[in-house]
């Protein structure tokens, strides 16, 4: 009986220190709680006011979200480790910072390839070097921007299909983005005959680009001969059109191949295609005739 009575008085003896110690503790609890709702309202007021000014700032509404997300959370943080601080828990606040910082570092190593795509891509938002709908070619891929999110790029290739390309890939690496300028030149690649008089080939040339559609003015348009081929003496015809999509290019140089076809064969311009000689030794014709005769 003797062990029970002792057992049960420093039972109860521990009881009634918490109590005491939570009576004690309980302005700092009614502090902690108010500074809590404080927070969690303050939060919510910020990410709101974000939501107001951002747009004004920024067209990219993803980048946009996540400065406000990351504005709400900064603000629940720094409530929490208030909180702790009125409760006196102020190595749980250092435990707790410790351990963000070791997940933090691990979190790194393991997804050291998404979070390269993601800062990349909000590097991309902040800069803006293109814009959906633009026409882009990166390393390997060509088409038209379809959206631009934080960790790849849509790329819609001209012959349909659709490309993820990280963000990473699309920093790292040299963009040519056609449509920034909205003017592209078109240049026509042939080749005329040996015999051709070149002056008169240049005239008829640019004489079939007379009324051409879309043709810019204010550029001159060009025949320039580049070198002696195999077979024929190629140019190259130059000229400048407005751009807004692939299909303008497009469209441009195949009238122009069409118009070029057209004039060579109304001035007897004749565009020769490769001839390739095949030199027979005499004992191989020997032979060859006696397995005919044969």
């Amino acid at each position: 009986m003797t062990d029970l009575h002792r057992a049960f008085a420093l039972l109860s003896g521990k009881l009634i220190r918490w109590v005491q110690q939570f009576i004690l503790l309980l302005p700092n609890l009614l502090i902690a709680l108010l500074i809590l709702v404080v927070t969690f309202f303050a939060a919510r007021l910020v990410r709101r006011i974000m939501g107001t000014i951002l747009p004004r700032v920024s067209a990219h509404a993803t980048l946009n979200n996540l400065v406000g997300t990351m504005a709400y959370l900064g603000v629940l943080l720094l409530g929490t480790f208030f909180t702790l601080e009125v409760l006196s828990l102020d190595k749980t606040v250092t435990s707790l910072l410790a351990g963000v910082g070791i997940i933090g570092l691990a979190l790194g190593f393991a997804f050291q390839d998404i979070a390269a795509n993601f800062i990349s891509g909000i590097i991309i938002a902040v800069q803006r070097p293109f814009t959906v709908g633009d026409v882009i070619q990166t390393e390997s891929f060509f088409g038209t921007i379809e959206s631009i999110n934080l960790r790849t790029l849509d790329l819609r290739q001209v012959t349909g299909e659709l490309v993820r390309v990280p963000n990473r890939k699309v920093f790292e690496t040299a963009i040519i983005n056609y449509t920034v300028t909205t003017r592209r030149r078109v240049d026509v690649e042939c080749g005329v005959a040996y015999d051709s008089d070149l002056e008169r080939v240049r005239e008829v040339v640019l004489a079939s680009l007379h009324g051409f559609p879309n043709l810019l003015p204010d550029q001159p348009v060009e025949v320039m001969f580049t070198s002696f081929g195999e077979s024929a003496i190629t140019f190259t015809l130059r000229f400048w059109i407005p751009y807004q999509k692939q299909v303008d290019y497009v469209g441009a140089k195949s009238e122009a191949i069409m118009r070029i076809k057209r004039a060579f064969d109304q001035a007897g311009i004749v565009i020769p295609f490769p001839i390739r000689t095949l030199d027979v030794s005499p004992a191989l014709q020997a032979q060859l005739r006696q397995q005919l005769a044969d």
